[in-house]
């Protein structure tokens, strides 16, 4: 896995806005990634030193398509702290 394919998007929720004020930020990543190897992504993508990464597998939500049960898929997401005072600008809009 390249650096690029770790990370697939940011999470932009009402509730991963309320984390970035406190230098959280949410990610949509790789399901083989492991914490070590998001960090380092993070790191090498954005220019920023994660202190911390958290990660959280989401389970798929019970649909109904057609009047047939199924599942939406289920996806990883990390939460990565940065130092104190780092941004990453992407997300600041600049």
């Amino acid at each position: 896995m390249t650096k690029e394919s770790i990370i697939i998007a940011p999470v932009l929720t009402e509730k991963s806005n309320a984390l970035r004020e406190a230098g959280k930020y949410v990610f949509r990543v790789d399901p083989r990634a492991n914490k070590y190897q998001i960090s380092e992504a993070v790191r090498k993508l954005f220019n920023v030193h994660p202190v911390a990464c958290n990660i959280i597998n989401v389970g798929g939500k019970p649909k109904r398509l057609r009047n047939r049960p199924g599942l939406t898929s289920s996806w990883k997401k990390a939460v990565v702290t940065l130092a104190k005072g780092e941004k990453i600008a992407v997300f600041e809009g600049a």
